[in-house]
């Protein structure tokens, strides 16, 4: 029998405004919100939870879409992508919306930091799921919002593309809470089309000084020989045994980022 890749994470569930979901969760210390990239929550994202449960983190990792445990194939993303593109819940084309499925997520943040404790909780989330710890900043306790390849909304327009996934209300909460002190960090890949450079320049607009941005060289030639489709900045392209490779390098800055906001008295 082929090993669960989640055996080691309690299972719980949450529920809010009528949806429930499953959370899988292990560590103790300050929480940390997980939120899984598409297809779901596959091996490599365990592991990248991991990290974060030996940095001294507990970690909350919900189960939006997909087979959890499940590997990144072409039938996965098959059957997935089609479902989370259409479903209202995450709004994947609508521009200037927070995803109603930041609402869910708000209460799961507030539950874990209810359990937790600490000076707030933390966040990542990844590819389609990246802006959705934006917008949960519009809550106080939410002090270490991060954003891996953020890709929504998705379009083709210039607009879209440089589109955040936040309502005007929400929009100007998150700017009045940068304007407090409260950072975001960002991190994509140079060449990534999903998750374009003109999302990173509205953050930059949006959130001044407050955006902490990590773009990783993928162009032709990188000296890192990233290939044309990188993506996956802490999961699927993570070379964590080279120390000098750009991601290892932006996964130990967003562990840094992680603990000057979540592990202080």
């Amino acid at each position: 029998m082929a090993r669960d890749p989640l055996a080691d994470f309690d299972r719980i569930v949450h529920t809010h405004g009528g949806s429930t979901k499953s959370v899988y969760r292990q560590g103790t210390g300050p929480a940390v919100i997980v939120i899984a990239e598409i297809p779901g929550i596959t091996p490599k994202v365990a592991d990248f939870s991991r990290i974060l449960v030996e940095a001294g983190y507990s970690v909350w990792m919900p189960s939006l879409f997909g087979t959890d445990g499940a590997d990144i194939t072409v039938g996965a993303l098959a059957r997935v992508v089609p479902k989370v593109c259409v479903s209202k819940e995450f709004s994947a084309f609508a521009v200037d919306r927070t995803a109603p499925v930041t609402v869910w997520l708000r209460s799961l943040a507030a539950r874990a930091f209810e359990e937790c404790g600490g000076p707030g909780v933390g966040a990542i989330g990844m590819c389609f799921t990246g802006g959705f710890a934006l917008g949960m900043m519009v809550d106080d306790i939410m002090v270490a919002p991060a954003m891996s390849q953020p890709s929504l909304p998705i379009g083709v327009t210039s607009r879209a593309r440089a589109s955040l996934p936040l309502s005007p209300d929400d929009r100007e909460r998150v700017r009045q809470r940068a304007l407090d002190g409260v950072c975001v960090l960002g991190m994509r890949f140079t060449g990534d089309a999903m998750s374009p450079g003109a999302r990173f320049d509205s953050l930059r607009e949006l959130l001044g000084d407050s955006f902490i941005g990590i773009e990783i060289d993928s162009s032709p030639g990188n000296a890192a020989g990233f290939g044309r489709t990188a993506h996956s900045v802490v999961t699927e392209e993570l070379v964590r045994d080279d120390p000098t490779n750009p991601t290892a390098l932006a996964l130990e800055r967003l562990l840094e980022f992680f603990a000057e906001r979540l592990l202080v008295a």
